[in-house]
Formats: C-alpha cells, sequence, structure tokens
C-alpha cells in the first residue's frame, strides 16, 4: 500500500524537474533574443543620431556645421554605420525581418 504513494510522488517530482528543465531552456533562448534585439535597437537609435547630426551632408536641417565639425572625430562608428546603410537602403524590410527572425 505504501508502494504506490512513493511511485506517484517519484513520478510527480520527475515531472516538476522536467517542467523547471524546459522553463530554464525557454528563458535562456528568450533572453538571448531579447538581448539581440536591444542591439539592434542601438544600432537604430546610433544611425538616427548619425543622420541628426551630420543631416547637412544628405541634404537635411542639422544642428549648427561647427558643431557637426566638432562631433565629426567622434562619429566614426557612426559614420561607417551611415555607410553601410547606404548600401542596405534597398531593402528595408530584409534588414527588419534579419532582426526579428521572420520567415
Amino acid at each position: 500500500m505504501n508502494k504506490p504513494k512513493i511511485y506517484i510522488r517519484d513520478c510527480i517530482e520527475r515531472i516538476k524537474n522536467r517542467m523547471i528543465d524546459i522553463w530554464q531552456v525557454a528563458d535562456e533562448v528568450a533572453r538571448d533574443k531579447a538581448v539581440g534585439t536591444i542591439e539592434a535597437e542601438l544600432e537604430e537609435l546610433e544611425y538616427i543620431f548619425a543622420v541628426l547630426v551630420q543631416g547637412t551632408f544628405i541634404g537635411m536641417p542639422s544642428p549648427p556645421v561647427q558643431i557637426c565639425m566638432d562631433l565629426l572625430p567622434l562619429m566614426e562608428k557612426d559614420l561607417i554605420l551611415l555607410l553601410e546603410r547606404v548600401d542596405t537602403a534597398n531593402e528595408p524590410l530584409s534588414r527588419l525581418f534579419s532582426v526579428f527572425d521572420i520567415g
């Protein structure tokens, strides 16, 4: 009579442990995707900042040229990003799909 209770308790404990393992794996995957999404969002914000500051070169209203020239040495990474965006300007949806892993 005592044996079935122990067996049921064992089964429940194993199921509980499996569910915890599954939950931990799902949590890790979600955190990894969140980091990738935040990195893509940061890159997008850097691009917007670069366009706002260096907009004079592409015909957009921007801060005074003196401020742009003072920031130019500090914006090497942003200028490289602007040049990369010129290559992908024809396919904006493909960039969005690759960031959110659609498809």
